[in-house]
Protein backbone atom coordinates (compact mmCIF):
# COMPACT_ATOMS: atom_id res chain seq x y z
CA UNK A 1 0.00 0.00 0.00
CA UNK A 2 1.35 3.70 -0.73
CA UNK A 3 0.29 5.93 1.98
CA UNK A 4 1.13 10.01 0.55
CA UNK A 5 1.51 11.79 4.06
CA UNK A 6 2.46 10.22 7.80
CA UNK A 7 -0.19 11.84 9.34
CA UNK A 8 -1.89 8.60 8.13
CA UNK A 9 0.92 6.10 7.53
CA UNK A 10 0.78 4.63 11.28
CA UNK A 11 -2.68 4.18 11.28
CA UNK A 12 -2.57 2.40 7.57
CA UNK A 13 -0.02 0.06 9.09
CA UNK A 14 -1.90 -0.86 11.90
CA UNK A 15 -5.06 -1.97 10.55
CA UNK A 16 -3.30 -3.97 8.01
CA UNK A 17 -0.71 -5.12 10.06
CA UNK A 18 1.00 -8.20 8.75
CA UNK A 19 -0.94 -8.66 5.99
CA UNK A 20 -0.12 -5.49 4.55
CA UNK A 21 3.35 -3.66 3.49
CA UNK A 22 2.92 0.25 3.75
CA UNK A 23 5.25 2.50 2.63
CA UNK A 24 4.73 6.66 3.42
CA UNK A 25 5.85 8.88 0.79
CA UNK A 26 6.09 12.04 2.86
CA UNK A 27 7.62 11.14 6.51
CA UNK A 28 9.16 14.93 6.68
CA UNK A 29 8.05 17.82 8.55
CA UNK A 30 10.39 19.99 6.34
CA UNK A 31 8.41 18.97 2.96
CA UNK A 32 4.73 21.23 2.37
CA UNK A 33 2.59 18.32 1.03
CA UNK A 34 0.44 21.06 -0.64
CA UNK A 35 3.97 21.96 -3.09
CA UNK A 36 5.38 18.38 -2.96
CA UNK A 37 6.98 17.05 -6.75
CA UNK A 38 6.62 13.49 -6.48
CA UNK A 39 10.05 12.33 -7.80
CA UNK A 40 10.28 9.51 -10.40
CA UNK A 41 10.64 6.98 -7.10
CA UNK A 42 7.40 7.76 -5.97
CA UNK A 43 5.79 6.78 -9.10
CA UNK A 44 7.45 3.82 -9.20
CA UNK A 45 6.39 3.24 -5.29
CA UNK A 46 2.87 3.93 -6.30
CA UNK A 47 2.54 1.57 -9.29
CA UNK A 48 3.15 -1.55 -7.26
CA UNK A 49 0.70 -0.47 -4.72
CA UNK A 50 -2.83 -2.45 -4.71
CA UNK A 51 -4.00 0.45 -2.34
CA UNK A 52 -3.33 4.13 -2.44
CA UNK A 53 -4.34 6.14 0.71
CA UNK A 54 -4.61 9.73 0.64
CA UNK A 55 -5.72 12.76 2.39
CA UNK A 56 -7.51 14.86 0.17
CA UNK A 57 -9.65 17.87 0.37
CA UNK A 58 -6.80 19.73 -1.64
CA UNK A 59 -3.93 18.62 0.45
CA UNK A 60 -1.95 16.34 -1.45
CA UNK A 61 -3.74 16.56 -5.23
CA UNK A 62 -0.05 15.38 -6.56
CA UNK A 63 -0.97 12.00 -4.99
CA UNK A 64 -4.16 11.32 -6.41
CA UNK A 65 -2.99 12.85 -9.49
CA UNK A 66 0.06 10.20 -9.06
CA UNK A 67 -2.52 7.36 -8.65
CA UNK A 68 -4.67 7.90 -11.61
CA UNK A 69 -1.68 7.95 -13.35
CA UNK A 70 0.10 5.21 -12.47
CA UNK A 71 -2.32 2.56 -10.93
CA UNK A 72 -5.58 3.75 -12.22
CA UNK A 73 -7.41 0.15 -11.45
CA UNK A 74 -6.07 0.39 -7.91
CA UNK A 75 -8.56 1.70 -5.39
CA UNK A 76 -7.83 4.79 -3.63
CA UNK A 77 -8.99 5.67 0.13
CA UNK A 78 -9.82 9.61 0.87
CA UNK A 79 -9.98 10.77 4.24
CA UNK A 80 -11.72 13.86 2.44
CA UNK A 81 -13.85 12.07 0.21
CA UNK A 82 -15.06 9.40 2.94
CA UNK A 83 -15.64 12.33 5.46
CA UNK A 84 -17.11 14.41 2.82
CA UNK A 85 -14.89 17.43 3.36
CA UNK A 86 -14.65 19.49 -0.33
CA UNK A 87 -11.53 21.33 -1.07
CA UNK A 88 -11.15 24.58 0.22
CA UNK A 89 -11.84 23.28 3.64
CA UNK A 90 -9.88 22.82 6.06
CA UNK A 91 -7.89 19.16 5.09
CA UNK A 92 -5.86 18.78 8.32
CA UNK A 93 -8.65 15.91 9.00
CA UNK A 94 -6.15 13.85 11.21
CA UNK A 95 -6.76 16.43 13.99
CA UNK A 96 -10.19 15.87 13.84
CA UNK A 97 -11.17 12.75 15.71
CA UNK A 98 -14.60 11.76 13.98
CA UNK A 99 -12.95 11.55 10.84
CA UNK A 100 -10.15 9.60 12.15
CA UNK A 101 -12.87 6.69 13.02
CA UNK A 102 -14.51 7.46 9.63
CA UNK A 103 -10.90 7.07 8.17
CA UNK A 104 -10.04 3.10 9.60
CA UNK A 105 -13.80 2.15 8.93
CA UNK A 106 -12.96 3.28 5.25
CA UNK A 107 -9.60 1.52 5.36
CA UNK A 108 -10.52 -1.81 7.31
CA UNK A 109 -13.64 -2.44 4.30
CA UNK A 110 -10.81 -1.40 1.68
CA UNK A 111 -8.54 -4.07 2.96
CA UNK A 112 -11.63 -6.83 3.49
CA UNK A 113 -12.30 -6.12 -0.11
CA UNK A 114 -9.07 -6.39 -1.66
CA UNK A 115 -8.79 -9.73 0.64
CA UNK A 116 -12.12 -11.08 1.39
CA UNK A 117 -10.50 -14.22 2.92
CA UNK A 118 -8.62 -12.09 5.69
CA UNK A 119 -11.40 -10.36 6.87
CA UNK A 120 -11.40 -11.95 10.61
CA UNK A 121 -7.86 -10.37 10.73
CA UNK A 122 -8.94 -7.02 9.46
CA UNK A 123 -11.53 -7.28 11.87
CA UNK A 124 -9.20 -7.93 14.38
CA UNK A 125 -6.83 -5.21 13.67
CA UNK A 126 -9.58 -2.32 14.00
CA UNK A 127 -10.41 -3.54 16.87
CA UNK A 128 -7.33 -3.69 18.43
CA UNK A 129 -6.65 0.36 16.95
CA UNK A 130 -9.67 1.65 18.63
CA UNK A 131 -8.53 -0.39 21.93
CA UNK A 132 -4.70 1.40 21.40
CA UNK A 133 -6.66 4.72 20.68
CA UNK A 134 -8.51 4.47 23.91
CA UNK A 135 -6.29 6.90 25.93
CA UNK A 136 -6.67 9.57 22.60
CA UNK A 137 -9.73 9.21 22.98
CA UNK A 138 -10.93 9.27 26.72
CA UNK A 139 -8.20 12.36 27.53
CA UNK A 140 -10.72 14.02 24.24
CA UNK A 141 -13.87 13.25 26.66
CA UNK A 142 -11.72 14.19 29.66
CA UNK A 143 -10.80 18.34 28.25
CA UNK A 144 -14.10 18.51 26.98
CA UNK A 145 -15.81 18.40 30.06
CA UNK A 146 -13.75 19.63 31.74
CA UNK A 147 -12.87 22.80 29.81
CA UNK A 148 -15.23 23.26 27.34
CA UNK A 149 -16.18 26.97 26.57
CA UNK A 150 -12.83 28.27 27.09
CA UNK A 151 -10.89 30.36 24.31
CA UNK A 152 -7.89 29.40 22.45
CA UNK A 153 -6.26 31.47 19.54
CA UNK A 154 -3.63 29.77 16.82
CA UNK A 155 -1.08 30.99 14.88
CA UNK A 156 -2.04 28.28 11.86
CA UNK A 157 -5.47 26.34 11.71
CA UNK A 158 -3.98 23.00 11.59
CA UNK A 159 -5.56 22.32 15.89
CA UNK A 160 -8.89 24.20 14.98
CA UNK A 161 -10.80 20.39 14.09
CA UNK A 162 -9.60 19.00 17.32
CA UNK A 163 -10.23 22.60 19.37
CA UNK A 164 -13.71 22.20 17.85
CA UNK A 165 -13.96 18.95 19.18
CA UNK A 166 -12.69 19.77 23.05
CA UNK A 167 -15.93 22.80 22.96
CA UNK A 168 -12.95 25.21 23.12
CA UNK A 169 -13.94 28.70 21.50
CA UNK A 170 -11.68 30.37 18.59
CA UNK A 171 -10.80 33.71 19.20
CA UNK A 172 -8.04 33.96 16.30
CA UNK A 173 -9.41 37.41 14.84
CA UNK A 174 -10.95 36.51 11.84
CA UNK A 175 -8.65 38.91 9.41
CA UNK A 176 -5.43 36.84 10.84
CA UNK A 177 -7.48 33.78 10.03
CA UNK A 178 -8.04 34.44 6.44
CA UNK A 179 -4.75 35.60 5.41
CA UNK A 180 -2.90 32.25 7.01
CA UNK A 181 -5.86 30.14 5.09
CA UNK A 182 -5.01 32.46 1.95
CA UNK A 183 -1.11 31.67 2.38
CA UNK A 184 -0.50 35.45 2.47
CA UNK A 185 0.76 37.71 5.43
CA UNK A 186 -1.69 38.97 7.80
CA UNK A 187 -1.73 42.76 7.73
CA UNK A 188 -0.36 44.80 10.85
CA UNK A 189 -3.91 45.45 11.87
CA UNK A 190 -4.62 41.79 11.96
CA UNK A 191 -1.53 40.83 14.00
CA UNK A 192 -2.40 44.37 15.98
CA UNK A 193 -6.19 42.50 16.85
CA UNK A 194 -4.69 39.64 17.63
CA UNK A 195 -2.34 40.86 20.10
CA UNK A 196 -5.29 42.72 21.75
CA UNK A 197 -6.96 39.71 22.08
CA UNK A 198 -3.79 38.47 24.09
CA UNK A 199 -3.11 40.95 25.76
CA UNK A 200 -7.31 41.93 26.95
CA UNK A 201 -7.58 38.69 28.58
CA UNK A 202 -10.19 37.26 25.47
CA UNK A 203 -7.43 33.72 24.75
CA UNK A 204 -7.47 31.31 27.31
CA UNK A 205 -4.05 29.39 25.62
CA UNK A 206 -2.32 29.91 22.23
CA UNK A 207 -1.78 27.52 19.46
CA UNK A 208 1.48 27.69 17.88
CA UNK A 209 2.45 25.71 15.31
CA UNK A 210 6.21 24.73 15.53
CA UNK A 211 6.74 24.02 12.01
CA UNK A 212 5.63 27.26 10.72
CA UNK A 213 8.96 30.29 11.10
CA UNK A 214 8.71 33.15 10.39
CA UNK A 215 8.49 37.06 12.35
CA UNK A 216 4.69 37.20 12.59
CA UNK A 217 4.35 33.48 14.61
CA UNK A 218 7.27 34.37 16.65
CA UNK A 219 5.86 38.05 17.34
CA UNK A 220 2.45 36.37 18.66
CA UNK A 221 4.43 33.84 20.30
CA UNK A 222 6.25 36.70 22.38
CA UNK A 223 2.84 38.50 22.57
CA UNK A 224 1.11 35.65 24.52
CA UNK A 225 4.02 35.48 26.93
CA UNK A 226 3.62 38.84 27.85
CA UNK A 227 0.15 38.58 28.56
CA UNK A 228 0.98 35.56 30.56
CA UNK A 229 -1.16 33.15 28.04
CA UNK A 230 -0.10 29.75 28.06
CA UNK A 231 1.34 28.49 24.27
CA UNK A 232 1.16 24.95 23.66
CA UNK A 233 2.96 23.89 21.14
CA UNK A 234 1.54 21.24 18.03
CA UNK A 235 2.71 20.04 14.29
CA UNK A 236 1.28 19.66 11.42
CA UNK A 237 2.96 16.37 10.52
CA UNK A 238 3.87 13.39 13.04
CA UNK A 239 6.20 15.14 15.75
CA UNK A 240 10.14 13.66 15.53
CA UNK A 241 10.06 10.47 18.10
CA UNK A 242 6.53 10.19 18.18
CA UNK A 243 5.95 6.01 17.98
CA UNK A 244 2.14 6.41 16.86
CA UNK A 245 -0.31 8.80 16.06
CA UNK A 246 -1.69 8.01 19.96
CA UNK A 247 1.44 9.35 21.16
CA UNK A 248 1.86 12.20 19.31
CA UNK A 249 -1.61 13.26 19.90
CA UNK A 250 -1.86 12.13 23.31
CA UNK A 251 1.33 14.50 24.32
CA UNK A 252 0.32 17.22 22.66
CA UNK A 253 -3.40 16.92 24.56
CA UNK A 254 -1.99 16.70 27.64
CA UNK A 255 -0.17 19.32 27.67
CA UNK A 256 -3.05 21.78 26.47
CA UNK A 257 -4.77 20.08 29.14
CA UNK A 258 -2.24 21.05 31.92
CA UNK A 259 -2.58 24.68 30.15
CA UNK A 260 -6.31 24.79 30.37
CA UNK A 261 -6.37 23.99 34.16
CA UNK A 262 -7.51 20.65 33.31
CA UNK A 263 -6.94 17.83 36.52
CA UNK A 264 -3.97 15.24 35.73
Amino acid sequence: MAVSVDQWGDIVATLGGNCAKVTTVLVSSSVDPHDYEPAPADAELFSHAQLVVVNGAGYDVWASKLAATTVPNAPVVSAGEVTKTPDGANPHLWYNPSAVTIFAEAVTAALTKLSPSAANYFRGQRSAFSADLKPYTDLVAKIKAEASGKTYAATESVFDYMAAALGLVNKTPEGYQRAVANETDPSPADIEAFGAALAHGQVNVLIYNTQTQGAVPEKIRAAAKEAGVPTVNVTETVAPGAVSFQSWQVDQLDRLAKALGVPA
